[in-house]
C-alpha cells in the first residue's frame, strides 16, 4: 500500500477530481458530496458496484479496471491508503505534477467551517456514526455526513447538509483522523488493531489520545474498553463524557436485554433513568447507542428527545444485513473483521436464531492480522455451530509465505466444526449442505465475501 503523503497542500479549487477506487465506502461519500457541490467527478476501481452505479446515475464517469488511460485530465486526484504503490493512475498522475491528496484530506476539505462530529474507534464506528446522523435528523437538524457503510433509512452513505454539523466516521487505521479540525470527538473503543502500522499497542493507544486532545468541544469515550479507559487518563484540560456500563459513566447503562431481535436498555443520564428499545440485535448496540447519546446530550439536545431519535436507527449495509431465505434458511452479511467484532456480531446473531444452527462462512482480513490473531479468531468464532473459512482477502498488504486462512482453521480446538475451503467456489456449496431448515447462514468479513450470498442462495436452491 501507498505511504500518505500528507505534505501534499490541497489546492484552494479542487476542480475536476479523478478518484482512484471510487466504489469504496469513504470515497464513494466523499465523490456524491463533491458531485453535488458541481465539481466534475471521475474514477476507476476494480469492480462495477452498486456504489459506482450510484454515482454513475449521479454524473460521474467511471472506468473498471485500472489504467492510466482512465486518469483523464483532472485537476485533483484523490486516493486511499489501500492503492499499490505500482497503480498506473497513481504513477501517471505524479508523473504529471496534479495534486494527489487523501482522501482524509478530501474529507477535511469538505468539512472546513463546520462543527466536525469525527466517529473513531476500532469497531462500532459506522453504526455509531449512523446513530447519531439518525438521531441529528429526527431531532431537526440537518447534517452534512460521511460514513463508512449505506445507512438503510436514509439509502445513502453521504449528503450535503445546511446545518452547521458535520458528522463522519474516522479512520484510524492509517492515523489520517489526526488530520480534521475536530469538534467533538467520539471513541467507540480503543481495541488493538492495525499494529502492522502502528508497531506496537502504545503507538496505537498514543494516536487515539492525539486524536482526543485535538477535539476543541469534548471527547465521548467508553469507560469500559480498556484501551479508552487508558486513553482517557492521557488526556489534559479536556471536556470528557464518558459512556458505557462503568459506575460514575455520565451516561450509564444499568439494564441490558440482548436475547432477542432487538436490543432493549435503560440508560441514567443526569439522574434520570431512560428506557430505549433498538430496532438491530446485540448488547454492542445498545454500548453504540450510550455513545451517541453521549454527543448528542454533549451537543445540549435533550436525552429523552436524542434517545428517542437513536431508536429510529434501522441499521446499515453489511451489518448483520438480511439478503434473503431459502429452503427456510436465512442468509446474513455481516462486515466483523476483528475477532472482538465477530464475538458481538455472533452473540447478537445467536439471540436472532433461536434454535437453529449458526453457520459463519468467515473470509480473513489482512495476512498481518490473521497472523497476530489467529487463536483470537478461532475462539470468537467458536460461537458459530458451524464455520467454513475462506483464504484471506489480500488487501494492502504482500503475501506472507505460509499465512492462510488455514491459521484459523487449525487454531479451532473442535476441529469438527470448522471447514478451510481455500477455493471460492466450493465454499457456496459446502455452506448449504451443512443447513437445515431453522438455520442461519452468515457471511463475514470486511472484504469481497458478501458477494458470495447470492452463490449461497443458488446453492440452497440446489
Amino acid at each position: 500500500m501507498i505511504k500518505p503523503d500528507f505534505s501534499q497542500p490541497v489546492p484552494d479549487d479542487l476542480g475536476t477530481v479523478h478518484f482512484i477506487g471510487i466504489g469504496g465506502s469513504g470515497m464513494s461519500g466523499i465523490a456524491r458530496i463533491l458531485l453535488g457541490m458541481g465539481h466534475k467527478v471521475t474514477g476507476s476501481d476494480l469492480r462495477d458496484t452498486s456504489n459506482v452505479a450510484a454515482l454513475r446515475d449521479l454524473g460521474a464517469i467511471i472506468h473498471i479496471g485500472h489504467d492510466a488511460a482512465h486518469l483523464g485530465n483532472p485537476d485533483t486526484v484523490v486516493v486511499t491508503s489501500a492503492l499499490w504503490p505500482t497503480n498506473p493512475e497513481y504513477l501517471l498522475a505524479k508523473e504529471r505534477e496534479i495534486p494527489v491528496i487523501h482522501r482524509s484530506q478530501a474529507l477535511a476539505y469538505l468539512t472546513t467551517k463546520k462543527k466536525l462530529i469525527a466517529v473513531a474507534g476500532a469497531h462500532g464506528k459506522t453504526t455509531s456514526t449512523g446513530m447519531v446522523i439518525t438521531a441529528l435528523l429526527a431531532l431537526g437538524e440537518d447534517p452534512s455526513f460521511v460514513n463508512g457503510g449505506v445507512i438503510a433509512a436514509l439509502g445513502a452513505s453521504s449528503a450535503a447538509g445546511s446545518s452547521n454539523l458535520f458528522v463522519i466516521e474516522a479512520d484510524e487505521s492509517d492515523g489520517s483522523f489526526l488530520h480534521y479540525d475536530t469538534a467533538v470527538a467520539l471513541i467507540t473503543n480503543v481495541d488493538p488493531d492495525h499494529l502492522d502500522h502502528y508497531g506496537s499497542l502504545e503507538a496505537f493507544e498514543a494516536e487515539f489520545a492525539k486524536f482526543a486532545q485535538g477535539a476543541k468541544d469534548f471527547v465521548a469515550i467508553s469507560t469500559d474498553d480498556p484501551g479508552a479507559v487508558r486513553v482517557t487518563k492521557l488526556l489534559t484540560n479536556k471536556r470528557i463524557i464518558g459512556f458505557g456500563k462503568a459506575d460514575g459513566s455520565e451516561v450509564q447503562l444499568t439494564r441490558i436485554d440482548a436475547s432477542g431481535a432487538k436490543v432493549n436498555f435503560d440508560v441514567l443520564v443526569a439522574g434520570n433513568t431512560l428506557s430505549a428499545s433498538l430496532q438491530v440485535p446485540g448488547e454492542h448496540n445498545a454500548i453504540n447507542a450510550a455513545g451517541a447519546l453521549a454527543v448528542l446530550v454533549g451537543l445540549g439536545f435533550d436525552a429523552q428527545a436524542a434517545l428517542a431519535g437513536i431508536e429510529n436507527f434501522g441499521g446499515t449495509e453489511r451489518r448483520f444485513e438480511l439478503h434473503g431465505e431459502v429452503r427456510e434458511v436465512k442468509v446474513y452479511d455481516d462486515f466483523a473483521h476483528h475477532p472482538t467484532e465477530v464475538a458481538a456480531a455472533l452473540k447478537a446473531a445467536r439471540a436472532v436464531v433461536g434454535s437453529g444452527k449458526l453457520i459463519t462462512v468467515f473470509q480473513p482480513h489482512l495476512f498481518s492480522r490473521t497472523r497476530l490473531m489467529k487463536r483470537e479468531f478461532a475462539q470468537a468464532l467458536a460461537a458459530s455451530d458451524q464455520v467454513v473459512v475462506l483464504d484471506i482477502y489480500a488487501a494492502r498488504e504482500d503475501p506472507e509465505p505460509g499465512v492462510t486462512g488455514a491459521l484459523v482453521s487449525d487454531s479451532f480446538d473442535d476441529k469438527s466444526k470448522v471447514h478451510y475451503v481455500p477455493l471460492w467456489a466450493d465454499a457456496p456449496a459446502v455452506a448449504a449442505a451443512l443447513a437445515q431448515p431453522g438455520d442461519f447462514i452468515i457471511t463475514m468479513g470486511c472484504g469481497d465475501v458478501y458477494r458470495m450470498v447470492p452463490e449461497l442462495l443458488a446453492a440452497l436452491k440446489a
